[in-house]
């Protein structure tokens, strides 16, 4: 018999999420069924959207999430041992699944392609579901083109630096904001930004428009907020808006949301394009980007970096401090 540890949601989270709304059990695995695998967690995912969809989440269940684990037993042709998946398994050291089930989102369960020297943990990042993210996020609703001018809030995060080094890729001005010089620093002498802005900082639409003269035609927007309401009256006519998420809400309580301008004047009088998004939208697409960034990478392209927390124990702690921004790139809990 496997024991499984497991993270269950306890009690719904009200504002910051506390260490008793959720707690560790344990439970012993069944034997496999025909077409079954067991995989052991490798490396967690820790990610801004966790927070956001956690009041839909049933007390009891799983916490949401994917994994990099490793096919230790098999009775699927599909999933032989020794293989790797990426598995949206939820915070769990042991998962029985055939490929569709057990799983928290769509899609639930991939095979990682072979990786060469490369950390597995790129499954859970930029080969994964936050370059996928990205990929599709940027190009498909921003569509920019040469020359443009790209503003990405949240930059320093696992999704924004990825694609600010995409907007790179085609020839695009990037613009970074972030939350500390340091972030700022990263992203300029390593990932090739031409300019950081940090929000923390007076006067950012000062900051921006000395960035920007010539306005801005796309925004990846990461944060929401007043950073948001500055960006968008900085666009130029026809300027793109993707939006991934909103992070400056995702810990207020329900009658304390935070207020920002509003944004329907530059969108009426510009005629700006903004659209919201999941990934899971391009999910019949989904291997096209994982390849696609794996190749980036391997040419030298687009670079990532993680911020790595170790032990199970301590995912509630990197899951919170991810939230808080004490992460640079790609948050990550190794497990062993």
């Amino acid at each position: 018999m496997v024991k499984a540890k497991k993270y269950i949601l306890d009690k719904h989270f009200c504002g910051w999420p506390k260490p008793t709304d959720l707690k560790i059990v344990e439970e012993e695995l069944p034997p496999l069924n025909n077409g079954e695998f067991l995989a052991e967690a490798l490396f967690l995912s820790v990610d801004p959207y966790m927070r956001a969809y956690e009041p839909r989440l049933e007390l009891g269940t799983v916490f949401i999430g994917y994994q990099v684990a490793k096919i230790t037993e098999s009775k699927s042709e599909k999933y032989p041992v020794g293989k790797h998946v990426v598995g949206a398994f939820g915070w769990r050291t042991h998962t029985i699944s055939n490929g569709t089930s057990n799983t928290t989102a769509f899609p639930g369960v991939w095979l990682l392609p072979e990786m060469g020297d490369l950390p597995l943990s790129l499954g859970i990042g930029a080969v994964g579901r936050i370059g996928n993210t990205a990929y599709f996020g940027f190009l498909e609703l921003c569509q920019p083109k040469q020359g443009e001018t790209v503003v990405i809030s949240g930059a320093a995060g696992a999704v924004g630096n990825h694609v600010g080094q995409i907007a790179k890729i085609k020839g695009c001005k990037v613009i970074g904001i972030a939350g500390s010089d340091e972030k700022g620093q990263w992203l300029i002498s390593e990932l090739g930004f031409d300019h950081f802005i940090n929000y923390k900082k007076p006067d950012l639409d000062k900051e921006l428009a000395k960035c920007a003269p010539e306005g801005i035609d796309c925004y990846f927007d990461n944060v929401g907020g007043e950073i948001s309401s500055i960006v968008l009256r900085q666009m130029n006519h026809f300027g793109r808006i993707a939006v991934c998420g909103s992070i400056v809400g995702y810990n207020c309580e329900a009658g304390n949301l935070p207020t920002a301008t509003v944004i329907q004047d530059p969108l009426v009088s510009k005629e700006l394009k903004m659209e919201g998004f999941v990934v899971h939208r391009w999910a019949d697409r989904w291997e096209e980007g994982i390849k696609q960034n794996l190749q980036w990478i391997k040419e030298g392209k687009l670079k990532y970096k993680e911020t790595v927390t170790e032990g199970f124990e301590n995912a509630f702690n990197a899951f919170v401090g991810m939230l808080q921004g004490d992460n640079t790139g790609k948050a990550v809990v190794k497990i062993q």
